[in-house]
């Protein structure tokens, strides 16, 4: 196992099933090689009320869970990649998570997200709609529905919002790490003058500096009355899709059917959300101002 204390930062990457780990492996060795970071691996073992956290270990913990850690270990050390693995005992899988960013001050934390329908009061699933708003680091949901292809072309929708540079810096990334072109997207509703043409290409040229190192980034800008339909529209022309939460977050009820959680939903190949973490509470926020 490498060095822990040669990394620049932590990557923190929740498992639960060897089918979701591998895939969120491959992105997880991507943006690890990239930043020089070291990789986390954790595995929440959920102890329900009428056990102890104690008894929960005692009782609960299969063989078959420390086998998914080890042999997700071995794939990111055989990357090159200082990983550790912990085995965390909560009440409820979000609270093991944001308790293990916060221990193994993590960086970042790449989640797997099944894609599932949305269910009342529920954006992307209860407990990570709890992880994106409690983390106490940035965060990337990685839709693991279906098998991460060969990357060769990544779009990156850009609309302006407070998590795009984040989302462009973790498309740069993988970008770099598969030798694959970028797609600058910006979607401009007509309907909408928060931006012009001519805002939204300087939007675009302004994005371009984080994908220093690869070799070809193309900027597009489209209008459409529909921005998360002619998004998820361009999606089947990339094997990657990377775009920042929309404004505000994946967080609250009303955002449910906002531009991210709709391409993430309905574009084709692997989607990653992007969120930046946010020190100071919106509330507090507001009071500033």
């Amino acid at each position: 196992m490498d060095d822990p204390t040669t990394a620049d930062g932590t990557l923190l990457v929740p498992i639960a099933n060897a089918e979701t780990a591998t895939r969120q492996l491959d992105t997880a060795i991507d943006l690890a090689t990239d930043r020089s970071y070291r990789i986390v691996l954790l595995y929440v073992l959920e102890v329900p009320p009428q056990l102890s956290l104690q008894d929960g270990r005692r009782y609960l913990l299969e063989d078959e869970n420390e086998q998914l850690l080890a042999d997700a270990a071995d794939r990111v050390e055989s990357a090159g990649i200082p990983v550790e693995s912990r085995i965390r005992i909560a009440r409820d899988v979000a609270t093991g998570i944001v308790g293990g960013a916060e221990e193994y001050a993590a960086d970042a934390i790449l989640l797997g997200w099944r894609g599932r329908p949305p269910r009342e009061e529920v954006i992307l699933g209860s407990y990570l709609d709890t992880i994106l708003r409690k983390a106490p680091c940035d965060v990337l949901v990685k839709r693991v529905k279906t098998p991460t292809p060969e990357i060769d072309s990544v779009l990156v929708p850009v609309a302006g919002g407070p998590h795009d540079r984040y989302a462009a810096e973790a498309a740069g990334a993988i970008a770099r790490r598969n030798d694959a072109s970028v797609t600058l997207l910006h979607v401009v509703d007509p309907d909408d003058l928060e931006l012009s043409e001519d805002e939204a290409q300087a939007l675009l040229e302004d994005t371009a500096d984080s994908f220093s190192g690869v070799d070809s980034v193309e900027r597009t800008v489209l209008e459409s009355t529909d921005v998360a339909g002619t998004i998820t529209d361009q999606t089947p022309h990339h094997d990657l899709t990377v775009l920042g939460v929309s404004r505000g977050g994946l967080i609250q009820r009303r955002l449910l059917g906002t531009i991210s959680e709709a391409v993430g939903r309905h574009a084709a190949g692997t989607v990653i959300l992007a969120k930046r973490h946010d020190p100071v509470p919106s509330r507090l926020r507001r009071l500033f101002r």
